[in-house]
Formats: structure tokens, C-alpha cells, sequence
């Protein structure tokens, strides 16, 4: 009883007292376990007890490697850097006696997930693998602090069932999974601490700044990152997971204040149906630990409500597909040190110690249940393969010649997954759809990645719930506007097996020209290519109309949007300009063709008025409150770090100023309640002098209540009219929101938004429940919904009905400008490679979209 109300007093007082100071170690730690005095403690290497302050990343580092220094349980690898060039740290943590065997442990466990090898390995006598995860979200500090308490644990606790732990398993554990939004987050809530806390929710202290520190350097949500793997954090990450294959992998995150702690399994009509049964009957059983550990320190705590398990891009759910447990976490987060809530006053201590406590509850599951965990991800893998033979789909093939860069990335991906990829043996031709050999690329579905693989190729329009905690589809082929069929037998097609993804590599046919230099559009990196000779300060100019010329390697016919270099009348002679093409092409991988005269076999001659010349894009992109920052993220990364491109960003009190330096300005979706009426005058004025405005979404419906020409938005408010059970209203109103799902667009592949393709429809993500109506005039919707959009994902059919012949993208003249309204995120989440070119088109060719292809605006 005693030690009831003992337990009880504590949680009343770190969670109710907000001027308390943090307690010693022993409030978080557990009871009758000794530590060893040459492991330092956190206070020790830092200066401060766990949760008096929130660790930087540089000081978990710091405590990290001065751990790994005393302890012989303890090793400690870099397996990348973020942009902003902090280190991510993976430490393996096991008994002295394992870390002497470690390769050999690993390379052991890995032949469970082969049906070939799995047979070999007796799992009475190897450890689980335990993978723990936190902070994927910066200003979800309670896991990066957790993992200190967790580290010196492992390293320093002394007795029987410690060691029986580390010798029953081998913990890697990754504290600080997005070091640079941790930084910012705890550079903030430290700067803004008093000495004398203060709960009051009205304290700047719970109001970081704009983007706040969830997002990584390019304000990316790093936890839908796990599948696309597109930025430094994930991939060294997920490297180091397809090596090891863990039996169990934990995701501690934060949610609101107001809440307990919530762990999985959640609801289970909501897991992914490609997810075994087995694995949230398991989920379930480690539960069962968590509860039971959570009720010895007095913790509330719910499961089976809330979040789901449909996305594979989750770091609680990519596991879930190779054989592993994830596990989500979620804490009602202090986002300080103290906040007031409906539950009293929240503590950080108390955030960090339910953190720590499920950490210590799992490593008791991994232990108690290692067999049963071993067993079934044997068991998954021969389940996979079995599966696989019984499949009708053998495989699937995709790629052609047209943009060798869209196949590069999309097997870069896939390599990264270990998924086994081979070149297409010999020309094929499925459904319609013609394959070239060795241009086209065929992933087998008989390996023991089939799961994933099915996950990520798959088109699904059926489903068993209709509320999706996240996007409800992913295909990857069409992603990347790839090409790509269904295979029923994959016999005398696998060529040589890709083992490196190659950036494919350009060529100037044809050598020195003294006349003009050709590329077309439709390859990935052909705007980077432009933009560096433009940068160059050479003359560039797009052919509005296709064409067909006798070139230096002979006759070519080229399409719209084709890129004319002349050599005469440049700052550079013809000597420099073909070694400036002929590096950047190679560079690139642009096929770039000389052009020994300017008078065509067909079509426009060189000297056309339909060649238009260009100029290099001046871009500013609105940032900062009143925008979107994951959407703004977006765009800063595709310039910056995929077409090497020079962008400003500018907070919104920018537009109040002289926009004179810039031709295109991109307004991201948001609410933009920060421009005032000079903000919104020199914006007119800029437009109406030739610049290029380029809005998404909810930009779109700012500029139209300010009188731009932008398109207007259909009606599509759900009939919630007539009796509807109270208890309903959650699924009612969460089944018409859109998370996110893949539809059919045509293109009008004449029209500048339209230059590098080569299809007539494509396909768009979209997300939200915003649908605009296409233009009065007939030239100015270049890219719309068709009558029969959805392909893939979850859309209600009052959505779907608003949805069908509604534009994506309208185009409208503004004076001597254009502003381009753009109803999709053409850069999603960095894996939405095939729309990309919309956008870049936008950025290159808006002003010379011209008054003869103008819509509903001025003249």
C-alpha cells in the first residue's frame, strides 16, 4: 500500500505542480536495479538532470559517444548526415559476449527472412532485434530525452534479468532520428524558459516560430519518408534496417496536450490488408507489457482508438510488411517544460519518463516473447512466398527511352528497399504498351520482398474503412508517370540484374555545331539543363510547334517544347558553347543533337516566330506564416537540391516591397493573412508587368477574393441533413475528407504546361476536398480531371462526382503576365517525380503562355 501511494504522489506532483523542478534519475528509473558508477549519467556529460532542460542535438550526441566510451555493452556508428550536416547515430546495444559476434549474429538473423536459408536457423538460440526509434518530429522532444535515460540504462543497470536482456537481444537504437528539427525545437522552448516555469498556455515559449521544428532542414514530415526514402535522414536509415531486419521497431512520437498516451495496436479495420493478422495479434500481446508497466507508475494510457496502419511510408507501418512489429507511441506533449492541460499541468519529466517506461516494456517483450518473434518473421517470409507463387501477377515491368532519369529514381528506390530489379531482356509489347529492351526494367514478384513490392506497384480502390490517418494510395510506377504493366509470367525477360542504379548519362550527337544546338523536353533534368545555360548567359529559345530537321547523325523529328541553343550572337563563341552543352548534358543526361542548318524537312523552321525566346527564371517563393510549410518545403527541395536552381524565400511582408527583381513568384497553398493591401497592390502591379504568379490551392482562393483573374472553386459541402446518430459524426465527416489518392488527367500536351510529355492523360495526386471549375475559354484549361479519374485510393462518391471534368491547372493573362492557378501539389512529398514537369513548365514558360492562349483575364 505503501508503495502505491508512494507511486501515486509522484504522478500527482510532476504532473500537477508546474513550478517543481525535475526529480534525480530515480524518478524515472526503476526500482532495486543498481547501476554501474563508470557510466556516466546524462547530468554528468550535460550539466543538467533529464528534463531540466530540453538536450540539443549536439549535446545527445555528445552523451551518446562519451556512453559508448565506458560501456563494453555499446558501439556507436554514423550512418549519415542531414543537410545541415549534424551526424545520425545508430548505437548497438547487447551484451560484451554478442557485440564480439555481431556480424555473425546479423548476417544469422537476416537468413529468417530468406525461405531458402530460414529453415537453418534455430531460433532457441539467437536474439530477437529490437530497432528503437525517436523523435522523427523535432518538436516531439520527449523521445530524443527518453533515449538518454534509455542508453544509460542498457549500459550502466547491474543483475540477473539485465543481463539476461543483452545476451536475449541485440537493441539498436536511433536517438534522434531528425536532429535538425531538434535543434530548432530546443533552441526555441530553452531560449524561452524561466526560471520560475510557467504552464500558461499563452507563453511564447508553446509558440515556436514558423515552420516549427517537426520538419527536417527542407520542412519535410521525415516520418512519411520510410517508403520514398528521398532525403539523407531516411536513406542512411533505411540502409541500416534492410541489413538488419529487426523483429520489432518502436516510433515514439508526441500529440496533443490535452491527451494521455496512446499505444498501438489502433484500430484494426485500418491496417493495411497486405499486413498479416499475425501482426496485430502480436501487436496486441506486447501491448499487454506496456499496459502492465504503464500502471506501476500510475500512467493513463489508451490503445485500439485512433491513427491507423495503412501507409507503408510510416515508421510504425513500414515494418509491418517485411516480417517486423512497429509499434506507434504517441504522448500528450508538455512542447515545453510545463503547460497547463485538461489534465492538470503536463511536465516535460512526466512526457519523457511514459517514454522511457514503453522503452523498457518492449525490451521486456523482445526478451519474453524473442522465440515467437523469430518464429513469425520466419513464418512471414515463407507465407510471402507462398504467396507470391499463387499471385497471378508474376511481376511488373516499366521504363522506356523517353526519361531514362524517372526510371533511375524510381530504382534507386526500390535498391534502397532491397528489392530485387533486372533489365528487360528483349523487346515486349503488354496490354497495348510497348517495353524496349534494355530501357525498361521488370521487378519480379518470386523474392522475399513481395509484400512491399505489391504494396508499392498495386492499384486499390476497394477498402473495409474509409478513414485514412494518411494517404490512401502510393503507386510508384505512376508516381513517376512511368509506363507500366502487370506481367502473368516473367520467363525470358529478367536481363542482368541492376545492382547500382545509374544516372543515365547525355551526349551532344553530332559534335561542334556552328549553327544551333537541339534538346527536347521530355527527359527529367531538362530543366536543369536550361537553367544552367541560361545561367551561362546564353540565349535560349522553345519551339512552340513540332518539327523535323536533318541533324549531324541524321534526320530527327522533334516535339512541342523542344530547346533551341543558336551559336550566333552569344557572349560565348562556338568553341565554348559546344564544351559548356557537351559537359552539361553529359552531366544531366540529356541527348542533345547539333544542328548544321535551320531549314526543316517538316513543321517550323528554326527561325520560326513560333521559337520563343526564354529567360532565366528570377523566382521568388512566399514563405513563412500564412503558408503551407510542408507545401512550401516541397518546392524550395525540388529547386534547390534536384535542379540546382537559385530561389529566394521570402516571408509574406516581402510582397509589400518592390518585386521588380523578380519574373516568377510562387504563392504555395495557405491563408496568407499576413499581406496587407500594399502587399496586394504590388503584386497587381508586378503581374500586370510581365511577371509569372504561381498559386496552389488555397492561394488560389486568396487571389480570387482580391479580384485576380483565378478560377473559382466548385461547391462540395457534405448533406448532413436528417438524423444522424451523435456517436457517428467521426466516421460520417472523417469518410468525405480526401488524405490523398491518384486520378486520371488529360494533358494538352500543345499547350506550354504541357511541353515534355508524350500521353495524352497522366496521372495526379490530390489531396483535399477543393475542386476548381476549368475556364471559359477552351485554351486556358491545359490540365483537368477526366470523367472517369479515380485510379487508385479511397475518394467518397459526393467527392468523386465534384471531382470529375474540374480543372487541375488554369492559366489566365493578367496585363503583360499570367497567373497560373495549380489545384495539386505536383511535388509530393519529393517522390512525386512524374508532375514535377508541370510545374517546372510553369516556372519556364508561363510567359510565354501568351495572350492568344489567355482565359477569363485582362488583356
Amino acid at each position: 500500500m505503501k508503495k502505491v501511494l508512494f507511486v501515486l504522489f509522484g504522478f500527482l506532483a510532476m504532473f500537477f505542480n508546474a513550478s517543481a523542478q525535475p526529480f534525480d534519475l530515480s524518478y524515472y528509473l526503476p526500482q532495486n536495479v543498481n547501476y554501474d558508477p563508470k557510466i556516466p549519467t546524462p547530468k554528468q556529460v550535460l550539466g543538467y538532470e533529464v528534463g531540466e532542460w530540453h538536450v540539443t542535438h549536439d549535446q545527445l550526441v555528445m552523451y551518446m559517444k562519451e556512453v559508448a566510451k565506458a560501456s563494453d555493452r555499446i558501439t556507436v556508428e554514423e550512418y549519415g548526415r542531414t543537410y545541415e550536416h549534424r551526424p545520425l547515430l545508430l548505437l548497438t546495444i547487447t551484451s560484451p559476449e554478442n557485440q564480439q559476434n555481431i556480424e555473425q549474429i546479423r548476417t544469422e538473423h537476416l537468413k529468417l527472412s530468406n525461405p531458402g536459408t530460414s529453415s537453418s536457423v534455430n531460433t532457441a538460440n539467437m536474439p530477437s532485434i529490437v530497432w528503437m526509434a525517436y523523435s522523427v518530429h523535432g518538436n516531439e522532444p520527449s523521445g530524443a530525452n527518453a533515449a538518454l535515460l534509455v542508453v544509460y540504462h542498457m549500459a550502466a543497470a547491474q543483475g540477473a534479468e539485465i543481463e539476461k536482456a543483452l545476451k536475449k537481444t541485440v537493441v539498436l537504437l536511433d536517438p534522434a532520428i531528425n536532429p535538425d528539427g531538434i535543434q530548432r525545437f530546443s533552441t526555441w522552448v530553452n531560449s524561452n524558459r524561466s526560471k520560475n516555469l510557467v504552464s500558461d498556455n499563452n507563453s511564447r515559449e508553446f509558440s515556436e516560430t514558423w515552420p516549427g521544428g517537426r520538419t527536417n532542414h527542407y520542412w519535410f514530415d521525415l516520418n512519411r519518408d520510410w517508403m520514398p526514402v528521398q532525403h539523407n535522414e531516411s536513406r542512411g536509415r533505411i540502409l541500416k534496417f534492410q541489413q538488419w531486419r529487426p523483429n520489432i521497431l518502436t516510433d515514439h512520437h508526441e500529440m496533443g496536450t490535452n491527451a494521455t498516451y496512446f499505444f498501438q495496436p489502433g484500430i484494426p479495420s485500418r491496417n493495411h490488408p497486405l499486413t498479416p493478422k499475425k501482426n496485430f495479434e502480436l501487436t496486441d500481446k506486447i501491448a499487454g507489457f506496456h499496459a502492465e508497466f504503464l500502471n506501476e507508475i500510475g500512467s493513463f494510457y489508451y490503445t485500439k482508438e485512433s491513427f491507423d496502419d495503412f501507409y507503408y511510408g510510416k515508421g510504425s507501418t513500414y515494418p509491418d510488411i517485411q516480417g517486423s512489429i512497429g509499434i506507434l507511441f504517441e504522448q500528450a506533449s508538455s512542447r515545453g517544460h510545463a503547460q497547463d492541460s485538461d489534465n492538470g499541468v503536463l511536465t516535460f519529466p512526466f512526457t519523457i519518463r511514459n517514454q522511457f517506461t514503453t522503452s523498457l516494456s518492449t525490451w521486456k517483450a523482445s526478451v519474453d516473447m524473442r522465440v515467437e518473434l523469430l518464429d513469425y518473421q520466419r513464418d512471414f517470409y515463407r507465407d510471402m512466398q507462398s504467396a507470391a507463387k499463387a499471385d497471378p501477377i508474376k511481376g511488373y515491368v516499366f521504363g522506356n527511352n523517353l526519361s531514362k532519369g524517372l526510371s533511375y529514381h524510381l530504382i534507386d528506390i526500390l535498391l534502397h528497399h532491397d528489392i530485387d530489379v533486372y533489365q528487360l531482356a528483349r523487346n515486349t509489347t503488354i496490354k497495348g504498351t510497348a517495353f524496349e529492351q534494355n530501357q525498361s526494367f521488370v521487378v519480379p514478384m518470386d523474392q522475399r520482398q513481395y509484400g512491399l513490392i505489391k504494396g508499392m506497384f498495386e492499384k486499390r480502390t476497394q477498402f473495409t474503412d474509409s478513414l485514412f490517418y494518411d494517404v490512401s494510395s502510393w503507386t510508384m510506377p505512376l508516381a513517376f508517370n512511368l509506363p507500366y504493366e502487370e506481367l502473368n509470367a516473367t520467363a525470358g525477360l529478367l536481363g542482368t540484374r541492376v545492382t547500382t542504379a545509374q544516372k543515365p548519362v547525355g551526349v551532344v550527337n553530332g559534335g561542334k555545331s556552328e549553327y544551333a544546338y537541339l534538346f527536347e523536353w521530355n527527359e527529367y533534368y531538362a530543366p536543369k539543363l536550361l537553367n544552367e545555360l541560361l545561367s551561362a548567359g546564353l540565349r535560349a529559345q522553345v519551339g512552340r510547334k513540332p518539327f523535323s530537321i536533318k541533324t549531324a547523325t541524321g534526320d530527327k523529328a522533334f516535339d512541342y517544347g523542344t530547346i533551341m541553343v543558336p551559336i550566333q550572337n552569344q557572349n560565348l563563341n562556338s568553341t565554348q558553347i559546344f564544351e559548356l552543352i557537351n559537359k552539361l548534358s553529359t552531366q544531366n543526361g540529356i541527348e542533345v543533337f547539333a544542328a548544321p542548318t535551320g531549314f526543316s524537312l517538316s513543321g517550323i523552321d528554326l527561325g520560326s516566330p513560333n521559337f520563343r525566346p526564354l529567360r532565366k527564371p528570377e523566382i521568388l517563393i512566399v514563405t513563412g506564416p500564412g503558408t503551407n510549410g510542408n507545401d512550401t518545403g516541397e518546392i524550395w527541395h525540388l529547386l534547390d537540391q534536384r535542379f540546382d536552381m537559385v530561389a529566394t524565400l521570402g516571408d509574406v511582408s516581402v510582397l509589400s516591397r518592390d518585386l521588380s527583381r523578380y519574373n516568377v513568384i510562387v504563392m504555395p497553398t495557405g491563408g496568407y493573412g499576413g499581406v496587407g493591401q500594399a502587399g496586394e497592390t504590388e503584386l497587381k502591379r508586378w503581374v500586370r508587368n510581365g511577371g509569372t504568379l504561381i498559386a496552389f490551392t488555397d492561394a488560389i482562393r486568396w487571389l480570387g477574393a482580391r479580384e485576380f483573374p483565378v478560377p473559382k472553386f466548385k461547391e462540395n459541402s457534405p448533406d448532413l441533413s436528417g438524423f444522424i446518430p451523435y456517436a457517428n459524426q467521426e466516421n460520417i465527416t472523417g469518410s468525405q475528407s480526401l488524405g490523398g489518392a491518384i486520378f486520371n488527367a488529360r494533358i494538352d500536351r500543345t499547350h506550354p504546361i504541357g511541353y515534355g510529355y508524350r500521353q495524352n492523360n497522366i496521372a495526379i495526386f490530390k489531396n483535399g476536398r477543393s475542386f476548381m471549375e476549368v475556364s471559359k475559354s477552351s485554351f486556358a484549361t491545359p490540365l483537368s480531371f477526366t470523367s472517369t479519374p479515380l485510379i487508385s485510393g479511397y475518394i467518397s462518391k459526393q467527392n468523386l462526382d465534384v471531382m470529375k471534368g474540374s480543372a487541375v491547372v488554369v492559366n489566365n493573362a493578367m496585363g503583360r503576365g499570367q497567373v497560373i492557378a495549380i489545384n495539386s501539389n505536383t511535388n509530393f512529398r519529393a517522390f512525386w517525380f512524374g508532375t514535377n514537369k508541370i510545374f517546372m513548365n510553369a516556372i519556364f514558360f508561363g510567359h510565354i503562355i501568351g495572350a492568344s492562349f489567355g482565359g477569363d483575364g485582362e488583356e
